[in-house]
């Protein structure tokens, strides 16, 4: 990857719906040549996905948490990570060093749904030791890339 590849990647990141056509202007290539690159970041997995963001809040989606996870012992880890990862509220999971092993981003419409989260979804899965749930108030900063 070469410093053109990157001042594609940062148009893309900015707008994701830019085209070919519009991504060559600003990197000043031609649009074969452009294209051709795209496809190698892509086939190479630098790209991984395309999306979009939305507004969680006018989707219905008002409540955001950091929930923060300990498993009792190692032997449950592998169920843990295969289960989690399915549950549509969890927007990310982490693996962490320090007082807890997993952070988890979970997004539901309101506390009934977190209740439900936390009670029957995530405190189901065998060898969850203890969570503690912090209630994200506000978002100054939130990057999907850098």
């Amino acid at each position: 990857m070469d410093d053109i590849d990157q001042m594609i990647l940062n148009v893309m990141k900015e707008n994701g719906r830019a085209t070919v056509s519009e991504i060559s202007k600003k990197v000043r290539l031609s649009v074969p040549a452009v294209s051709e690159r795209i496809k190698k970041l892509e086939d190479g997995h630098i790209i991984e996905h395309y999306t979009i963001k939305v507004n969680r809040e006018k989707m219905g989606y008002g409540l955001m948490a950091m929930v923060f996870v300990n498993i009792e012992d190692t032997v449950h880890v592998k169920n843990f990570r295969e289960k989690v990862i399915h549950f549509k509220e969890v927007l990310e999971c982490h693996h962490m060093a320090g007082e807890y092993d997993y952070m988890l981003k979970v997004l539901a419409t309101g506390t009934g749904e977190l209740e439900d989260f936390l009670s029957t979804k995530l405190k189901g899965i065998k060898g969850v030791q203890k969570s503690s749930t912090f209630i994200v108030l506000s978002t100054l900063k939130e990057t999907i890339n850098r």
